[in-house]
């Protein structure tokens, strides 16, 4: 019998709706490789877009937040590994854990970083420059707490290991990068994909559950498309994502070339009709899973300087990346009209994925950081007296605010 992990997640992966979704599966795919005994955990509800794990060979269990039973659950279950889906959840679970199986290896996915994507997000609400304030705010506080209380933690992004390392003096020794984890495109299935003249109008996907996206869409609707739809008249914007609320199709404008489609079953085969992707992303942090299908599926992109974050290191891009509106569109235009130009952006996005996001390059250098911690774990521990000091006061705070609640819940149970 192999290893067990243990995933707490903080929703059940939806890998159609959402680039957390996908990051998740890649996860719980490379350790099934590697025969891990797998449990995903949850608190949270089941929508109909997630994934049944079952059907892979994953057990899948409800949790209950503030509750003993969970304590029951993982001391029977007794992982070597625990995994936290964001900083969340080893906020909840953590400290159970510890006290239950204090020998499991405790990873910590951020995702991305929380507190940086808050911190943007009221920067750009208050019409100011990002800087230091905004990011050391109480998310911060939190989330990187909860990185110290874990032995490793999976940073999804290079930008992001910058500012740990850097504005938050944390030891490499507790990070590991872990990008998305993709496979190689073969030169024969980029020949398999339509070609320029095969394609038409401009996408632009993304869960509109995250706000983020819901901005970018609306920036599109008010400002960028507009000036695009001004030049290329009979061109269309196509929008898809999962969780389209009102307001999203208040947006819907097809006298405009607006077309607000909601979720995609396939988002390769609509990356596949569309020509360029736009991506006019204000705020956010992590990957942006669009613009990696994008490139999987050779459509170039416009987007953001916070869009390309992460994406493309010191190489080229697979498209433009712009914040000033007019330069976007004529960006964007340039793209959609010049097909020697996407031909060479197309090729720069296959080279991006094979290079800085190919599989192989990441999943042994990760399994061996995990053998290496599990084998350090005493000392490594023993060594990180900031993480152990969060545990302490995690294990008196935390762990009695949760036993208050689930005794008040039990006495309303008994009345």
């Amino acid at each position: 019998m192999g290893k067990c992990l243990l995933i707490i997640g903080f929703v059940w992966p939806e890998p159609k709706s959402s680039a957390a979704g996908s990051r998740m599966m890649q996860l719980i795919y490379a350790f099934k490789k590697r025969g891990y005994v797998i449990t995903f955990a949850s608190p949270c509800a089941k929508s109909d877009n997630a994934f049944d794990l079952e059907d892979i060979g994953v057990s899948q269990e409800t949790i209950v937040l503030n509750d003993s039973s969970f304590d029951v659950f993982v001391k029977d279950f007794n992982p070597d590994i625990v995994l936290f889906d964001r900083f969340m959840m080893e906020e909840q679970f953590g400290w159970r854990v510890a006290e239950q199986c204090p020998e499991a290896l405790r990873i910590l996915d951020t995702e991305d970083l929380h507190c940086l994507r808050k911190g943007r997000q009221q920067a750009f609400k208050e019409g100011k420059p990002f800087d230091l304030s905004y990011l050391f705010n109480d998310i911060a506080k939190r989330e990187i707490a909860s990185i110290y209380r874990s032995d490793l933690s999976l940073i999804i992004s290079e930008a992001e290991m910058n500012i740990l390392r850097t504005q938050f003096k944390v030891n490499d020794s507790l990070l590991c990068y872990l990008p998305f984890l993709l496979d190689a495109i073969e030169k024969e299935v980029i020949k398999k994909l339509p070609k320029f003249e095969q394609r038409q109008h401009f996408i632009t996907i993304g869960n509109f559950m995250h706000i983020p996206n819901y901005n970018a869409v609306l920036y599109l609707k008010e400002t960028i498309w507009p000036l695009i739809r001004r030049l290329l008249p009979n061109t269309e914007l196509h929008v898809y994502g999962a969780y389209v609320s009102q307001k999203v199709t208040q947006l819907n404008s097809p006298k405009n070339g607006f077309f607000i489609k909601g979720f995609v079953d396939d988002v390769n085969l609509a990356m596949q009709q569309t020509r360029v992707c736009l991506a006019p992303i204000r705020f956010g942090a992590g990957l942006k899973g669009k613009l990696v299908d994008a490139m999987l599926n050779g459509t170039p992109c416009v987007t953001t300087s916070i869009g390309a974050e992460g994406l493309y290191g010191t190489d080229e891009s697979n498209g433009f990346i712009e914040d000033i509106p007019e330069d976007f569109v004529q960006k964007a235009v340039s793209l959609y009209c010049d097909e020697t130009l996407w031909d060479n952006m197309q090729q720069n996005g296959f080279k991006i994925i094979n290079k800085r996001f190919n599989k192989e390059h990441f999943e042994d250098l990760f399994f061996k950081r995990i053998e290496a911690a599990i084998v350090n774990m005493k000392e490594n521990r023993l060594h990180n007296f900031t993480g152990q000091m969060l545990q302490h006061h995690a294990l008196q705070s935390t762990k009695f605010m949760s036993k208050w609640i689930a005794l008040k819940n039990e006495r309303k149970i008994n009345i």
